[in-house]
C-alpha cells in the first residue's frame, strides 16, 4: 500500500486538470482529500481507488 501524501497542486498534476477543478472536486466530496491545518491532502492510494472506481463506472 502506497502512504505517500499528496498536494492539490500535485493532484492537479497527477489529474491532469486545474487547482480550480481539484478543489471544486474535493469541497463536492467527490474526491477524496482531508485538510492539516487548512490545506487540502490526498493519500494517493485512495486517489488511486477512486480512479479505479471512476473508470469502473464509466465502462458499464
Amino acid at each position: 500500500m502506497d502512504d505517500e501524501i499528496l498536494t492539490i497542486q500535485e493532484i492537479a498534476t497527477f489529474l491532469k486538470i486545474k487547482e480550480k477543478t481539484a478543489y471544486d472536486l474535493v469541497a463536492r466530496g467527490e474526491l477524496p482529500g482531508f485538510k492539516v491545518g487548512g490545506s487540502w491532502r490526498f493519500r494517493r492510494s485512495d486517489i488511486e481507488e477512486w480512479i479505479d472506481a471512476k473508470t469502473r463506472k464509466a465502462s458499464r
